[in-house]
């Protein structure tokens, strides 16, 4: 089973990419962020016309998630802790009773100290309840998407600029390890890998060129899911493209 995420920085914008790249990939399951489409203009038909289920959750110009598999989810929840959520972030989709992926679109927080922060603290902090919740009502669990954390200064090009700012905060990291002390890992770090690896760069100053990058797309698994993982890499082919995305898609391969 291949699962992978990929912030696409607007689905109308990226929708011929993704499509493409779901062909050559052959993922099973693909959590998309940042679709920025609300759903009453969802593309659902050029999606199920390639032969693919969709569940999605959005809003008009910012935000969004949907995830995209080759077998219908038997249960979405696009609620946090039973409460609506005003910006779309979190989308949950189960497949049978084994099978459970958290798709989070993590908010980016501004800078250190600002109101944004703040809620992106308290956000996760309201996840990580979430989770803890949920975690014994399926034996494999997986959680990712764009965190927009990264998590060690080897996710980093230059660790010491951005020593403690957005992204790379203590707090920010000690977030995201209170959702790793649930029992998850990640699965990129299962493996050895080169240094150097990262899933975005900014659009400006030729960061892609000069691979000024940061590994802030994740995927976690609950250790029955991590203990079958077999593969796990950064696909940075997509970020070659024309009009591409400033993310690449991160893949976890899983032999179940």
């Amino acid at each position: 089973m291949k699962i992978a995420s990929w912030n696409v920085n607007s689905l109308r914008v990226r929708l011929p990419q993704v499509l493409s790249w779901l062909k050559k990939s052959d993922v099973d399951i693909l959590a998309i962020q940042e679709t920025k489409v609300e759903d009453s203009s969802f593309p659902i038909k050029e999606i199920t016309d390639a032969g693919f289920f969709c569940e999605f959750t959005g809003q008009k110009t910012y935000n969004g998630v949907t995830t995209i598999s080759k077998k219908a989810p038997s249960e979405t929840v696009k609620l946090i802790n039973n409460k609506e959520q005003d910006q779309k972030r979190f989308l949950l989709t189960r497949y049978g009773k084994n099978l459970s992926v958290l798709n989070l679109y993590v908010v980016n927080g501004q800078e250190v100290g600002a109101e944004k922060y703040e809620f992106k603290l308290s956000w996760l902090k309201n996840v990580t309840m979430q989770l803890k919740k949920d975690l014994k009502k399926t034996k494999y669990y997986a959680v990712l998407g764009d965190f927009n954390i990264a998590p060690e200064d080897a996710d980093v090009y230059d660790p010491e600029a951005w020593s403690d700012k957005i992204l790379c905060s203590k707090k920010e990291r000690l977030s995201l390890k209170k959702i790793l002390d649930l029992g998850f890992k990640d699965t990129f770090r299962l493996f050895p890998q080169d240094a150097e690896l990262f899933s975005w760069w900014d659009y400006r100053t030729g960061a892609f060129r000069r691979n000024r990058g940061l590994r802030i797309d994740l995927i976690l698994a609950n250790d029955n899911l991590a203990n079958k993982c077999i593969k796990s890499y950064i696909d940075i082919g997509p970020r070659k493209n024309e009009r591409p995305s400033d993310h690449t898609p991160v893949v976890s391969v899983f032999d179940i």
